[in-house]
């Protein structure tokens, strides 16, 4: 393809993640991940993965796109941004959920634009082989995003941007077109270590490293057991989720308030306060949180976590 020819799909692309409402879209070129294959090999072999034994699932897809997409060239890494206009349970008694689950799941919303992306992509430039990623597949998006230039990779493992701090989704589109790849960015922590002083469970074992099944988050979703003893009265009150490392961190000062109507939270979820959660029942659970990511944990997972922090005052 003629050099002109890629800048002005990658610019039609670019214009048109931003219409869609993504802040950021940036391009590299669909090869393996040769950096990223030892890191990944070693987290795993250190099991800091927990019990998601997904993540050691296609180990090979996950570093190189091309296993994924046939005779990929091209990754379009996309942010979405989630900051709320409110923080929702500020009193010390309330108990918390992450910001990204205010509203509705991000698989649906970020999934829908992804492919309204892609139709725009077939009508206005061709044909393309390609697949939609938002969290639901063996792609390193962190690692692409690096590449592609939205960011660098905090000391606390989630994807920096200078202009809006880390309070963003992130999405992949795999294709076979060929584009004008952009490059990384340099890391701007510096020798700030907030996010590593500030998690009450050590996760950040050293800089850029985090055990996640040493994490809040892992604990409260991923983990389907009883929660270990020795973290009793490190959750502050988190029940689904936490923030702590991004909420600490010196450029969310810049995070501004997303513009996405199926992020904004519900009146009722907005009026949780702690004798609500503790009596929460099914019905009252599905209506909340009947398109959110706490589903994920059903009814009796969120009780056992709200039962953990109860017992941990």
């Amino acid at each position: 393809m003629f050099s002109s020819s890629k800048i002005r799909h990658t610019q039609l692309i670019k214009q048109k993640a931003s219409e869609l409402g993504f802040a950021f879209c940036g391009v590299s070129k669909a090869d393996f991940l040769e950096e990223e294959a030892p890191r990944l090999e070693q987290w795993l072999n250190q099991n800091k993965h927990g019990q998601m034994a997904y993540m050691a699932n296609y180990f090979d897809k996950r570093l190189d796109p091309r296993l994924l997409v046939e005779d990929a060239r091209s990754v379009i890494s996309l942010a979405f941004n989630y900051f709320p206009e409110k923080e929702l349970f500020t009193d010390t008694d309330d108990l918390k959920v992450s910001k990204y689950a205010y509203g509705t799941d991000y698989h649906y919303v970020v999934k829908d634009k992804l492919k309204a992306l892609i139709q725009f992509i077939e009508e206005e430039i061709g044909e393309v082989n390609g697949r939609a990623f938002v969290d639901s597949a063996p792609v390193l998006e962190k690692a692409w995003a690096k590449k592609s230039g939205l960011g660098w990779v905090g000391k606390h493992s989630n994807l920096l941007n200078r202009q809006m701090g880390s309070f963003f989704f992130l999405g992949e589109l795999i294709l076979d077109l060929e584009l004008e790849e952009d490059g990384p960015v340099k890391d701007y922590c510096g020798t700030c270590t907030r996010c590593i002083d500030a998690c009450p469970t050590d996760a950040i074992t050293e800089p850029y490293v985090v055990d996640g099944s040493k994490c809040i988050s892992y604990f409260t979703i991923e983990l389907k057991e009883q929660i270990p003893a020795d973290v009793k009265g490190k959750f502050e009150n988190w029940i689904f989720g936490c923030d702590i490392c991004q909420d600490v961190c010196p450029w969310n000062r810049f995070a501004k308030p997303n513009q996405e109507s199926q992020f904004q939270p519900s009146e009722a979820l907005q009026h949780m306060k702690r004798a609500d959660w503790e009596e929460i029942t099914e019905e009252v659970f599905k209506v909340l949180f009947k398109d959110s990511p706490v589903k994920r944990t059903k009814l009796a997972g969120l009780k056992r976590n709200i039962d953990f922090v109860k017992k941990s005052c």
